[in-house]
């Protein structure tokens, strides 16, 4: 090698999980920490990483374009956000009353509110102000240090209007720092001009929907909400089947509200991810160990919502050997929060989640969410050089201190895009 394109030094402590596959059980505590650290980046990639001695031993007569000491602060890899519904119009801060005073959030559904009250504004807005408005959270997401972001469509449920939301998210993706991952997620709700006809629209899903969506290369993942009084497991199963055939790999919200099955149908279609789980049976999170499906956990819903009740995150990790991931659920309505850090508090609240765990969900098992373990979510050599950076003395700090921001700076491909707490200014930002 003739050349680093950067080196960063003064890393007061690096901490990543090891490796490129989903970390189950024990070993979702056991994490790489070195104290004193540097990492060397070439053409976008970590070339070198280490204690400081040994990584300036390595490069001796290599030629070093940029070095940046970043001051004894914590690094770790970039946060993935693994579920987020962020193409969107409006907000349904309205709702709140409702929710308050014990109106359950399928009856809010049930009477033209919650999600479908969302689809009325999506429908109305344009793909400029859908985009806009996305934009303006992908950049809360990536000052909170999240550089890959998975984004569901759902608030559509015509085939335009679906379309649309999934060309927002692909314009964002050429654009935008932060990755974005696209699902397909027209099985968000029945919408109102399909009332009484579940069946017609799941006609209308698997025969006009995703072939279109296919068509296009839309979408990487089809995503169903599978769920008393939305889709059942029957239905969902139709829709998750026809979109592998089409090329579209499965996730699914399942066992949010009831034990409908959703997390044994995850196991049986052999989902990528199952979601939410809050009611999830043991025969479910038994299907979901035997597949290798990842549970995705969505503690900010649940805390949202004002639920008792939590996904049973211990169980999963301890019982299960589960490769637990934690997102955000940014959504307008059940999650309206950009902020990872937020969630990671949660997790370590009402999930009992360890700090370690904590770590491990957020990065290398939320990538294996989005089938990128091999390209993001720890810090390995040939891997992005996709990393936050803290004004924190460990990874501890981040869910303990809770409440603020502690990002300082945001390394996307090798290139700093956030720093010292702002955007660095670039093509996305100055448009």
């Amino acid at each position: 090698m003739e050349r680093v394109d950067l080196l960063l030094t003064g890393i007061g402590t690096l901490v990543s999980p090891p490796g490129n596959r989903p970390r189950c059980g024990q070993a979702m505590k056991e994490v790489r920490e070195i104290k004193d650290a540097a990492i060397a980046i070439r053409q976008g990639k970590i070339v070198f990483f280490g204690p400081v001695h040994e990584v300036e031993e390595m490069l001796a007569g290599v030629e070093i374009a940029k070095t940046v000491d970043v001051c004894g602060r914590l690094v770790t890899p970039g946060f993935v956000d693994p579920h987020t519904h962020l193409v969107h119009g409006g907000s349904r801060e309205h709702e709140l009353a409702l929710k308050r005073s014990g109106v359950p959030y399928l009856d809010i559904l049930a009477q033209g509110g919650g999600i479908l009250h969302t689809v009325k504004s999506t429908r109305a807005a344009s793909e400029q102000e859908l985009y806009d408005k996305a934009r303006r959270s992908l950049n809360e997401m990536l000052l909170n240090g999240v550089t890959t972001v998975e984004a569901k469509s759902g608030y559509g449920l015509t085939l335009k209007d679906e379309m649309k939301q999934l060309r927002v998210a692909r314009r964002l993706d050429e654009a935008h720092p932060v990755d974005i991952v696209s699902t397909f997620m027209g099985a968000h709700a029945v919408p109102p001009e399909f009332k009484g006809r579940s069946e017609e629209f799941v006609d209308h899903i698997v025969s006009d929907m995703l072939p279109a969506v296919a068509e296009e290369g839309l979408a990487e993942f089809c995503d169903v909400f599978c769920e008393a009084g939305v889709f059942s497991v029957e239905q969902s199963r139709r829709i998750l089947l026809a979109a592998q055939r089409l090329g579209m790999a499965s996730k699914i919200h399942a066992d949010e509200i009831v034990p409908l099955g959703g997390a044994g149908l995850a196991g049986e279609v052999r989902a990528i991810s199952a979601e939410h789980l809050l009611a999830a049976t043991d025969e479910g999170l038994a299907a979901l160990a035997e597949r290798g499906v990842v549970p995705v956990l969505l503690p900010g819903t649940s805390f949202n919502l004002g639920l008792t009740t939590h996904a049973r995150a211990r169980d999963m990790i301890d019982k299960y050997q589960l490769p637990v991931a934690l997102s955000t659920d940014y959504n307008p309505g059940s999650c309206p929060t950009e902020s990872i850090q937020l969630i990671m508090m949660l997790a370590s609240l009402n999930l009992k989640m360890t700090p370690e765990e904590i770590l491990t969900a957020c990065t290398i098992n939320a990538a294996n969410a989005l089938g990128r373990g091999e390209d993001i979510g720890s810090i390995e050599v040939g891997k992005r050089a996709d990393l936050a950076i803290f004004d924190a003395p460990n990874f501890a700090y981040l869910p303990y201190h809770f409440g603020i921001n502690h990002t300082f700076g945001v390394m996307k491909n090798g290139q700093a895009v956030v720093w010292n707490r702002k955007l660095v200014a670039g093509k996305e930002e100055e448009s």
